[in-house]
């Protein structure tokens, strides 16, 4: 069968191509055509687009680059049209392919369309199940949590077919055994136990997380080393603003590592919250925000969700502690952090309950059920 992806940022390239695999592992034929990244290009077929041509995130660069953007809108419905393929698959990247799902089912609708990692209208823009129940044929889901969300709440129902974070870490703890003194000599570390900071992605988040970050644990300097997981994309002179007369190390390409290794961690929202988890380290969960009225505008008006982090609404209570907005202040996280150090009354509890969250998240092999549930979708269609 001839299958058309669509992935818009590195997370969806590395997603989409272990589904890729799993998908020709299924059906020997597989014809791949698609917008993504290097590790799309890896699993052969065709790259349409690089996936950096039209990954823009923010009011501004989207704004300067909308040319480019609606050129690769355009050329990516002809090209669907052109090669009219078995089924249409949207990895993530909402704006992008909720626009691309309209098109195609408006004139090509003998085309199935299946999204892969749901836009996430739970947290907000929750007027887009209105475009999702038109336009997608079925969602596989990497949350547990949001089945019942589209069940329930929009009586639409979609499969869940395990996290993929859930096989990244398995396959990596299978294949790298914890050697802290291998990993302290392998980048200059001494043999005091490790604090992770994982303060972002992007410059702006690690700008307004990783001060108060490193003024929470300058105290326990002494007792820990500090190390900052460096983001891909930013340099070691962005994080020199912010580290200079700060004893701590930035290490790059090494996140599992680190939390392999980490006593506690503080991080900010995302699957770098999941991933900690997932390693069984303590964390404290922290997202500054330096306007309070613009905190509380989200907070109350736009994100409909009690949590920000994804370990708390897979557990569907407080897990880990967050501190958003005002909140996450360098004296909050550190008392929140003493309290999950070895001694701390909290750290045996939240280990704990990581246990339901591995639990609820089930078995490794996402991407191979997720192929699987497609493919006798397709089978089903063309009966």
């Amino acid at each position: 069968m001839k299958y058309y992806l669509i992935a818009g940022e590195a997370s969806g390239d590395l997603h989409a191509s272990h589904l890729m695999q799993a998908i020709r592992e299924r059906d020997a034929e597989a014809d791949f055509r698609y917008i993504g990244g290097e590790m799309m290009l890896a699993q052969g077929g065709f790259q349409v687009r690089a996936y950096q041509s039209l990954a823009y995130m923010g009011f501004v660069p989207v704004i300067v680059h909308l040319p480019d953007i609606l050129k690769g809108m355009k050329e990516c419905r002809r090209d669907i049209l052109e090669w009219k393929p078995d089924v249409l698959i949207l990895v993530d990247y909402p704006g992008f392919n909720l626009g691309i799902a309209k098109y195609v089912k408006k004139y090509a609708p003998e085309i199935p369309v299946f999204y892969y990692i749901a836009p996430k209208i739970w947290a907000w823009k929750e007027w887009r199940m209105k475009r999702i129940r038109r336009d997608v044929d079925r969602i596989f889901s990497i949350l547990p949590f949001e089945v019942d969300y589209f069940r329930n709440r929009h009586n639409y129902e979609i499969d869940y077919v395990g996290n993929p974070t859930v096989d990244e870490i398995t396959l990596y703890q299978k294949s790298h055994q914890a050697d802290f003194p291998h990993f302290i000599e392998k980048n200059g570390l001494d043999e005091r136990p490790v604090i992770a900071l994982l303060a972002g992605s992007r410059r702006q988040e690690i700008r307004d997380n990783l001060r108060h970050m490193l003024q929470a644990v300058q105290p326990l300097m002494e007792q820990y080393q500090i190390v900052i997981a460096g983001a891909p994309g930013i340099d070691q002179m962005y994080y020199s603003q912010w580290t200079k007369g700060f004893s701590v190390r930035v290490l790059y390409g090494q996140t599992y590592p680190i939390l392999q290794h980490s006593t506690a961690a503080l991080v900010t929202s995302g699957t770098a919250t999941l991933e900690t988890a997932l390693f069984h380290v303590p964390q404290v969960v922290c997202y500054y925000l330096n306007a309070a009225w613009f905190y509380r505008f989200l907070r109350y008006v736009l994100v409909k969700t009690p949590f920000i982090s994804l370990v708390n609404l897979i557990a569907g209570r407080e897990v880990v502690k967050e501190l958003v907005g005002s909140d996450m202040s360098a004296t909050n996280a550190r008392n929140e952090l003493l309290r999950i150090l070895p001694g701390g009354e909290g750290r045996e509890t939240m280990l704990e309950d990581y246990n339901e969250v591995v639990r609820r998240l089930g078995e490794p092999g996402a991407p191979g059920r997720a192929a699987q549930y497609m493919i006798a979708r397709l089978k089903d269609i063309n009966r």
